[in-house]
């Protein structure tokens, strides 16, 4: 359903704007406000290890909707892969993916991430087809060998868009079509003209491949986006990525790098995307050991915190959006616009 709301003296004056002050009241179904939970730091079986566990047993009900084992690299020797510093089969993993696949037995969805800072995996997925083929392998290997429900490609290094689609369609071949496939990119990204770290066009990608896509794990942080608003977020829905494909990613600490927002500053934020994007997307979090309210003694509370707060925006009285409100979103939409026809003249008057 839609609901508009009259601009009052500001339609007389600001005519143009009056379609902008529409608000979606759909419901979202129930599953659509994710909690993913990137799960680096703490892998292996020492005494620095991170439990998994208490995401399932510490709390009432289970918050978290998808486990992101992170991250594996493809790289020329150790059988072609490394999950961080070692084979993913390496007895150091043992008591992780034990605990993984308690959570998955919990309806926990567990995927793996490729990529991120590290690069080269990409590129090694990039070459010719016997080349794709052999550095493939390993990765089909491993999805196959721990029953991992999906893959997160964080590209942050140049890969073709013929390659990123030809990784997506074999994974769907491959694994089936319930295979979860979602990206990471910057949120940068997913604006028009908006700084990318990963070479291809995730217009382009979405157009192409959209169907095949779960969601966006866009990063809200180190500059790349804010998150202590709900302006950056609305602007990659103005461009045309539906609420309920991106996810808003975080940073759990402040530990954790530059862009951290406070969560009393966070749950204002949360409100507003819920109440007003009835199909909001979720939160994605970087990363889980050290996640706060509870830090590196209780670092599952992030989960639960997190789902609460999206939970309690939900039941409230849908809002509808003020005026002023309305008019700056609508200013602020008509500005990227004016934007982008620009650079289209200007490249295709230097063309």
């Amino acid at each position: 359903m839609v609901a508009c709301r009259p601009l009052g003296w500001m339609a007389r004056y600001f005519a143009f704007l009056a379609p902008l002050a529409c608000t979606i009241t759909n419901a979202a179904p129930p599953d659509d406000h994710r909690v993913v939970i990137y799960y680096q730091t703490g892998l292996g079986t020492d005494v620095t290890h991170v439990s998994l566990l208490p995401l399932i047993q510490a709390e009432p009900a289970i918050s978290v909707t998808h486990l992101l084992i992170a991250a594996l690299h493809v790289i020329d020797d150790d059988s072609g892969l490394h999950l961080n510093d070692h084979p993913p089969d390496d007895p150091v993993f043992d008591t992780m993916w034990s605990e993984a696949a308690q959570l998955q037995a919990a309806g926990v969805k567990v995927m793996c991430m490729i990529g991120g800072a590290a690069v080269g995996s990409f590129q090694r997925l990039d070459g010719d087809a016997a080349s794709f083929e052999r550095y493939y392998a390993p990765l089909h290997n491993l999805i196959g060998s721990h029953n991992i429900q999906g893959l997160d490609l964080d590209v942050e290094e140049n890969f073709s868009l013929n390659g990123v689609i030809r990784l997506i369609d074999r994974l769907k071949a491959d694994f089936g079509s319930d295979f979860i496939i979602t990206l990471a990119p910057v949120a940068s990204a997913l604006t028009e003209g908006g700084g990318n770290l990963s070479g291809f066009n995730y217009f382009d990608l979405e157009a192409q491949r959209g169907s095949s896509i779960a969601f966006y794990n866009a990063q809200f942080y180190f500059g790349w986006g804010y998150a202590g608003s709900a302006s950056d977020y609305e602007s990659i829905v103005d461009d045309g990525f539906a609420a309920n494909r991106v996810v808003m990613g975080l940073l759990s600490s402040p530990d954790n790098g530059s862009g951290f927002i406070a969560l009393d500053s966070e749950a204002p934020v949360l409100q507003e995307l819920v109440r007003e994007n009835g199909n909001f997307g979720g939160v994605a979090n970087w990363e889980y050991f050290n996640s706060l309210p509870g830090g590196k003694a209780a670092p599952y509370q992030w989960a639960s915190w997190m789902a609460e707060h999206m939970v309690a925006a939900r039941k409230m009285e849908r809002s509808e959006v003020s005026s002023s409100e309305a008019l700056w979103r609508g200013v602020r939409k008509l500005g990227r616009r004016a934007r982008r026809e620009a650079k289209k003249s200007y490249h295709h008057y230097i063309a």
